[in-house]
C-alpha cells in the first residue's frame, strides 16, 4: 500500500514531452523556472507521500458518514486538508489578483497527479474548487469575484459542480431545477442534485456551490439553462460565514470506490429557497460551466494516470516479493521472484507502458491550454486553443480507461491476494472505476472528438497534429538506437490518419461514424502514446543510455513499439467499418 510520488519520471515527462522549461524561456511564464519547478515538484512529491496516501487506507474503510450536523470526513483528512491547503497548493495556478501563484497549470497537472495517487478520493475535492476559481474568474461579476474568489483561491473555502438530477445524467436538457428571481438582484433556487462531488464535509467553513438551473422563462434545451453561486453559508458583512443557506446535504452514496470522497444528494430550497447569485448572463449557464468542465475532464485524465503508478508500483514491489514456481530466468536455488517470470514481466511493462503514454497525452494538453492563456501572438494563442480542444477527450478517457486497465492488471500481478481487501490492490481496481464515467462518459468523449473536435478548422487542427507524430517518427528512424521500432510506430500513425480521414469524410449515416467513435479514439492515443513513450527514449539516451533509470525509458518505449502500437491497426479496421449493431434490433 505504500507509494512513492514518481517525482523523477513526472519531471522527465514535463520536460521532454511537454517541453515545460519552454514556457518560462518564451516568457510566458518567466518566474516557473526550472529550479522553481523542480523545488515545487519536490515538495509535493514529499506531501504526497508523507502527509496524504498514509490516509488512503483508513479513507477508504471509515469512508465519510452523514451525521445531524453534517457530512463528517474520515479520522485525519480535517487535518491533512488544512495542512495542504495552508501550504498553499490550492492556489498554484491560481490567478495572482485573487491570492494565487499564477504558475502554469502544466506543474499544477503534475502536482494534481501526486495528490490523486496518493489518494484519489482526496485529490478529487481540489479539482472542483480549482474548476469553481476559473469559472468564477472568466464569468462572475466583480462582486461575486471579490466576496468569494480569494477564499476559493487559497482553499479556505471549497467548491463544488451541481450538474446531475435523477432524470438528467449526460442529457442536461432534461434538466429541472429552478431559479426565481427576486427583487434584490438575487435568485431563490429550487431543485434536487445527485452525485455532488464534495457536496458537504466538515475540512472548510464554507462551500461555493455551482448550480444549473431554470428560470421560468427559460427556452427548452440546454439553451435554456442558467448558472448559480450558491453559497453554504451565506458570507457577513466581513465576508465571513454567516447564515445558513437553504441548500443541504439529504443522503450520502454508497459507492463501489472513493469511499474517502463524499458523494452528496443535494437538496436546494426546501425551507423557502436557497440564496442564489447568477454567475455569467441567464440562459447561458452551459458555457459558463463548460469553462469548468474541460480543466476538470483533464485533472480526471490525471486521476487516470495516478491510480495507474500507484497501482503500477504496489504490483512491481508484490512482484520482487512473491515468490511462486521457478521461472527460466532464476539462476538460483528455490521458488524464484515472480517478476521472474517472463509473463509478470509482460503485464508490468504494459502497465509502465500505458501509464508513461496517458501521463504525456494529459501533460501536452495542459501546455496546451497554457499556451492558449498565454500567447501573445493570436495566432499561436488560436492554435493552442484547438490544441486543447482536440486533445481534452483524448486525455480524459484515454487515460481514464489506462486507469481501469492498469488497476486490473495490478489485481492480476497479485493473484488471489489481489482479490483480497488487505493487499490493497482491489482498491486502487474499485477507485479507478468512476473515472472513466464522470466528466462525461468516455463514450461521450469520443463522440466529442470525432463530431465536434476533429472538424476543427475543416480537420487542419488533426491535420497537423498527425503531421507532429511523423516528425517524431522520422526521428526515430533516424536514430540508430531506435530505428527499428520506426516502422511499427509509423504503422499505428498510418491507422490514425485512415481512421481519421474516414471520420471526416462526408456521409449518409450518421451513426457509422458514432459507432466507430469509441475505437477511433484508441487509436488516436496508441499513436499518440507512441509519440510519447519514444520522445522519452530518445531523451533517455542521449544523456546517459546505462543509466537504470533511462535504460527503463528505452525498455518500454521498445515494449510499447512492439506490443502496443501494433493494436492501432486492427482497431482502427474497427473504427471505420461502420454500424453493424442492427441485429440488435430483434432483441429490442
Amino acid at each position: 500500500m505504500t507509494y512513492q510520488a514518481p517525482v523523477a519520471d513526472i519531471a522527465f515527462s514535463l520536460r521532454h514531452v511537454a517541453d515545460v522549461d519552454a514556457l518560462q524561456s518564451e516568457g510566458l511564464f518567466p518566474e516557473a523556472t526550472p529550479d522553481l519547478v523542480d523545488t515545487i515538484l519536490e515538495e509535493a512529491g514529499h506531501f504526497a507521500t508523507d502527509r496524504i496516501a498514509p490516509l488512503n487506507r483508513e479513507g477508504d474503510r471509515v469512508g465519510a458518514r452523514l451525521e445531524q450536523q453534517g457530512v463528517v470526513t474520515a479520522p485525519g483528512w480535517r487535518e491533512a486538508y488544512a495542512d495542504w491547503s495552508g501550504g498553499g497548493w490550492n492556489g498554484l495556478a491560481g490567478p495572482v489578483e485573487f491570492g494565487g501563484q499564477g504558475l502554469p497549470l502544466l506543474l499544477n497537472a503534475a502536482c494534481l497527479e501526486m495528490w490523486n495517487s496518493a489518494s484519489m478520493a482526496f485529490g478529487i475535492g481540489p479539482v472542483l474548487t480549482m474548476g469553481a476559481v476559473e469559472a468564477l474568474a472568466a464569468h462572475a461579476t466583480p462582486e461575486l469575484r471579490e466576496t468569494y474568489l480569494a477564499k476559493l483561491v487559497s482553499g479556505e473555502w471549497t467548491g463544488t459542480m451541481n450538474l446531475t438530477e435523477p432524470q438528467a445524467g449526460s442529457d442536461l436538457a432534461a434538466l429541472r431545477s429552478r431559479a426565481e428571481r427576486r427583487d434584490d438582484g438575487s435568485y431563490r433556487i429550487f431543485g434536487q442534485k445527485i452525485f455532488i462531488t464534495y457536496g458537504d464535509h466538515d475540512l472548510t467553513p464554507n462551500i461555493v456551490h455551482l448550480v444549473l438551473a431554470r428560470l421560468p422563462d427559460a427556452p427548452a434545451g440546454t439553451r435554456g439553462i442558467s448558472l448559480f453561486l450558491v453559497p453554504k453559508y451565506l458570507p457577513d458583512a466581513e465576508g465571513n460565514p454567516g447564515r445558513r443557506n437553504d441548500a443541504f446535504c439529504s443522503g450520502l452514496e454508497h459507492k463501489l470506490g472513493i469511499h474517502g470522497s463524499p458523494t452528496c444528494v443535494m437538496v436546494f430550497g426546501d425551507e423557502g429557497g436557497a440564496i442564489g447569485y447568477l454567475v455569467g448572463e441567464e440562459h447561458k449557464g452551459l458555457a459558463c460551466m463548460f469553462t469548468m468542465m474541460n480543466n476538470a475532464r483533464l485533472a480526471v485524465g490525471l486521476q487516470g494516470v495516478a491510480i495507474a503508478e500507484r497501482a503500477y508500483q504496489q504490483a512491481l514491489a508484490y512482484a520482487r516479493e512473491r515468490r511462486q514456481g521457478k521461472s527460466p530466468l532464476w539462476q538460483n536455488g528455490g521458488m524464484s521472484p515472480i517478476i521472474e517470470h517472463p509473463d509478470i514481466r509482460r503485464m508490468l511493462l504494459e502497465m509502465r507502458a500505458k501509464t508513461v503514454a496517458a501521463r504525456g497525452i494529459s501533460y501536452l494538453l495542459a501546455a496546451a491550454i497554457d499556451r492558449s492563456h498565454h500567447e501573445t501572438d493570436v495566432d499561436r494563442r488560436r492554435q493552442a486553443a484547438n490544441r486543447a480542444a482536440l486533445l481534452t477527450p483524448v486525455a480524459k478517457a484515454f487515460s481514464t480507461d489506462i486507469g481501469n486497465e492498469v488497476a486490473s492488471l495490478g489485481v492480476q500481478i497479485h493473484g488471489g491476494m489481489g482479490y483480497i481487501e488487505e493487499t490493497g490492490a482491489a482498491q486502487h481496481f474499485r477507485d479507478a472505476r468512476i473515472a472513466a464515467i464522470y466528466e462525461g462518459t468516455n463514450g461521450i468523449q469520443a463522440i466529442d472528438l470525432v463530431t465536434r473536435k476533429l472538424p476543427l478548422e475543416g480537420g487542419d487542427v488533426v491535420r497537423a497534429f498527425i503531421a507532429e507524430l511523423r516528425e517524431t517518427i522520422a526521428a526515430v528512424a533516424a536514430s540508430e538506437r531506435f530505428a527499428a521500432l520506426a516502422p511499427s510506430l509509423g504503422r499505428s500513425v498510418d491507422a490514425l490518419e485512415r481512421a481519421t480521414a474516414y471520420m471526416l469524410a462526408p456521409r449518409e449515416r450518421p451513426e457509422d461514424v458514432l459507432a466507430g467513435a469509441t475505437p477511433y479514439l484508441r487509436v488516436f492515443a496508441i499513436a499518440a502514446g507512441g509519440a510519447v513513450v519514444v520522445k522519452e527514449a530518445l531523451a533517455a539516451a542521449a544523456i546517459d543510455p546505462h543509466e537504470p533509470a533511462n535504460r527503463l525509458r528505452i525498455d518500454t518505449a521498445h515494449f510499447y513499439a512492439t506490443q502496443i502500437s501494433p493494436q492501432a491497426e486492427g482497431l482502427a479496421e474497427s473504427a471505420v467499418s461502420g454500424y453493424v449493431a442492427a441485429g440488435l434490433e430483434t432483441v429490442l
